[in-house]
């Protein structure tokens, strides 16, 4: 496929995600707000970030930290007002930069107007907004309609005694799950949810689980996958369901359309390439591109029920064939794609995919910068990445924890196991290793007191990590050798080889190896195992030692030019150093 000259805004560009509450205090009062984004735009903007991704900041009862929304047209009172969203709008476009929303219409909270009448009793005229089913009896005793069991762990489904009925829930029972099978439904949701805001200038949204909305309306029994549980998984009966792509086409030409080239990029775990390609392909642009979680899936057990004190070492092919399954898609099938390694519901990247052993941190974190600023797709990255952010300790207690999905789960273990100390040591290390809240600590902006997040005299929401002192954006920003000035300088190369880094194609070399990920960038449509006239040849070391750098023997007649070492152009030596990245310019 030729180069495309003129690609959308959206492909070209960085997006840096915000997630309100941690990210800027301006009153004092523990909790981030808008304004305190807004204070902060221009560090952004020099960081190198285009699109910023911001994390609901709707009216909620924050059951599910304001995924559960109660009103699409309201702002969340700690966080701000409707001005104060206005000035964020106008304030990004007049940096150039541009706004995405989350986009929340799987569910609503069950204090959202629309519920509290739904749920009033079965004749009203939101009786069939959300999803209600009968009771099962069986010797007299209720049960729920099935076995499904919620994301987030217990029941999926919840009774209310009104209507002697139970509502679904795909996640917490605060988030009942809206009937998109009603058109009045769906045009509703057009209305409030989107064109409201496009109305006001954001210029796009990433879409929160949107491949659920279309479930299996029989509600068959799901699998036992967990015989000593009493709910079980049911994700092939509400992932990618029957009608979403009849919903979407129609969301797209009814409402989307009018706006022009906005940013959809939707949220769509365990999807196959051709899944993937049924929602982004050139021909059916449901979405712009979406977010494939192979990658941040590693080692998580996701089909099994997720289990976070199960949590297991990848090896380092899988991580390569997960990012590899993005590039093929782009250069391969001709849609669009996402990389990224962050986001608010995954623990630090550093941790994850590399290691914060003191000694190598900050090599490892600058070495994934290498790596995930060389892949073509939209670049995404989340807040405190920029500066190696790592995983809290495993020797916090569950009262530190904020995160209800990772409390159900503590819980869920300490009931199992009768309070078991170990049991219970076994689950603060895997929310230490995976829980979501490991991304939702306090952005740490200096080594003052709350980590500079708020007032040195306020409480925070949520424990600061322990070592703000050490790892924060005010010192890095004066060390030239610090992640954040790597990050900086390689939003920059990323932007000024993009015809390589971002539009070029993919070439995985030597996939079993597995303590180095090296691949090579190329001009679209030199063809497979071929060459163009230049290439990007990328070195990264997962390793705590030093190894042999081997690259594609036809390299070995031609030109390389050294451009980025995150040790240092002139300390690079015969074997990459632990934790080294190094891209050569191959002519």
């Amino acid at each position: 496929m030729a180069n495309d000259p003129q690609p959308n805004w959206w492909k070209t560009g960085t997006a840096y995600q915000i997630w309100p509450a941690s990210y800027k205090d301006s009153n004092g009062d523990g909790l981030g707000d808008i304004p305190g984004i807004v204070t902060t735009l221009d560090y952004l903007k020099n960081l190198g970030i285009d699109i910023i991704w911001l994390s609901p900041m709707y009216d909620s009862p924050q059951k599910d930290y304001g995924y559960d929304i109660s009103n699409y047209q309201g702002i969340y009172p700690p966080f701000g007002t409707m001005n104060d969203m206005d000035t964020l709008i106008e304030e990004c476009h007049n940096r150039g930069m541009r706004i995405i929303l989350d986009l929340v219409i799987n569910h609503t909270s069950d204090e959202h107007a629309w519920f509290k009448e739904s749920r009033m009793n079965k004749t009203n005229p939101k009786a069939d907004w959300y999803m209600w089913k009968d009771p099962r009896y069986v010797d007299g005793k209720r049960y729920p309609p099935t076995n499904w069991k919620s994301i987030f762990g217990g029941s999926a489904w919840e009774w209310v005694e009104e209507r002697q009925q139970y509502y679904l829930h795909l996640f917490v029972k605060e988030q009942p799950d809206l009937n998109w099978e009603l058109e009045e439904v769906r045009r509703a949701i057009y209305k409030e949810a989107i064109e409201f805001w496009l109305d006001k200038g954001v210029d796009g949204f990433r879409v929160d689980t949107c491949n659920l909305y279309s479930k299996d309306i029989s509600f068959p029994e799901a699998a036992i996958a967990l015989p000593e549980e009493e709910y079980q998984p049911a994700f092939k009966h509400f992932e990618n369901g029957p009608r979403m792509h009849e919903w979407l086409q129609e969301q797209r030409r009814e409402c989307l359309d009018k706006y022009g080239d906005i940013l959809m990029v939707g949220e769509c775990p365990a999807s196959s390439i051709e899944t993937i390609l049924a929602y982004c392909s050139p021909d059916r642009n449901e979405f712009s591109c979406v977010f494939d979680f192979d990658v941040v899936d590693l080692g998580t057990n996701r089909t099994v029920g997720g289990k976070k004190h199960q949590s297991y070492k990848h090896q380092l092919p899988e991580f390569k064939q997960a990012l590899a399954k993005c590039q093929n898609l782009i250069q391969d099938f001709g849609a669009w794609g996402t990389v990224f390694l962050e986001n608010h519901d995954q623990a630090r990247s550093v941790s994850r995919f590399a290691t914060d052993k003191p000694e190598f941190r900050e090599a490892a974190a600058k070495m994934l910068a290498v790596c995930i600023t060389c892949l073509s797709g939209t670049l995404f990255i989340y807040q405190g990445q920029e500066i190696g952010s790592y995983n809290h300790s495993a020797d916090w207690s569950i009262e530190d924890i904020r995160d209800i999905d990772s409390i159900n789960a503590y819980n869920d273990v300490k009931n199992r196991y009768g309070n078991d100390p170990l049991w219970n040591k076994k689950s603060m290390r895997g929310l230490a290793t995976v829980g979501r809240d490991n991304a939702r600590l306090p952005v740490q902006w200096s080594a003052e007191a709350n980590a500079g997040f708020t007032d040195p005299t306020a409480t925070p929401w949520i424990r600061v990590h322990d070592d703000y002192k050490n790892v924060n954006i005010a010192e890095q920003l004066q060390r030239e050798d610090s992640p954040l000035k790597f990050w900086q300088r390689m939003l920059k190369f990323r932007h000024e080889y993009q015809d390589l880094t971002i539009l070029g194609d993919f070439e995985l070399h030597d996939f079993y190896e597995q303590k180095t990920f090296i691949f090579v960038k190329k001009l679209k449509g030199a063809g497979k195992r071929g060459s163009s006239e230049k290439e990007l040849l990328v070195c990264c070391s997962f390793s705590d030692e030093e190894e042999p750098l081997d690259m594609p023997g036809r390299f070995k007649s031609r030109s390389l030019e050294l451009l980025v070492s995150n040790y240092g152009e002139a300390n690079v030596g015969k074997y990459l150093k632990p934790w080294e990245a190094r891209i050569y310019l191959v002519k």
